[in-house]
């Protein structure tokens, strides 16, 4: 029997085969390397191209505190006085006329006169037949007084979209509890809208 001994040159030339592979695959592993590298490059290129951010806005000012306008009459329905009081306050000195302060009360002051009568006459009839009707006569005198309500609020609305949004001012007719007592009154809240302080273009 005769044994075929491989040939050395076919050794060799496997031997110089691996050798090529490994050296491509270590060419390859660089140029990813380099590759990264660029792609890092750029992205750091373009953020340093990119604008800064811009400022935040700025925060608006403190408002001062509202200013209550309290009930001044001697009939007072459901927390509801029949006539606010006209006297203009010092902390809207600069703010409005004192002109244009009295005409709006006196119109809301009208609105009270025109309706609140009514809901007095119909609470008088409600208490007299309350226990007749087990508390439904009362119904109508509250339904008038949500109604009375809802008139100054939209009369408000009015004088705001007029006058005072202009001037920085806002009215509106809110509960509050009373000073005397812990029941509960309706009163005409002046608040101060927020300014937001304006800068000097550079």
């Amino acid at each position: 029997m005769s044994v075929l001994l491989p040939n050395m040159a076919d050794f060799d030339t496997i031997y110089e085969l691996e050798e090529e592979e490994e050296e491509e695959e270590d060419e390859g592993e660089e140029g990813d390397g380099e590759a990264a590298e660029c792609e890092e490059s750029v992205v750091r290129t373009s953020e340093e191209l990119l604008p800064p951010p811009p400022p935040p806005p700025p925060w608006p000012r403190e408002a001062p505190e509202p200013v209550a306008v309290r009930g001044a009459g001697q009939i007072t329905v459901f927390g509801l006085s029949n006539k606010f009081d006209t006297e203009f306050p010092s902390v809207l000195t600069g703010k409005v006329a004192p002109e244009e302060f009295k005409t709006s009360i006196s119109r809301v002051n009208a609105c009270l006169k025109k309706n609140l009568p009514i809901n007095v006459k119909w609470l008088l009839c409600g208490c007299l037949c309350c226990c007749c009707t087990l508390g439904c006569s009362l119904w109508p005198a509250v339904c008038l007084t949500k109604r009375t309500r809802r008139s100054i609020q939209k009369l408000l609305e009015w004088e705001n979209n007029r006058l005072y949004h202009k001037l920085g001012l806002h009215w509106k007719l809110s509960r509050r509890k009373c000073e005397t007592s812990n029941m509960m009154e309706y009163v005409i809240l002046i608040e101060f809208l927020p300014k937001y302080p304006i800068f000097r273009p550079d």
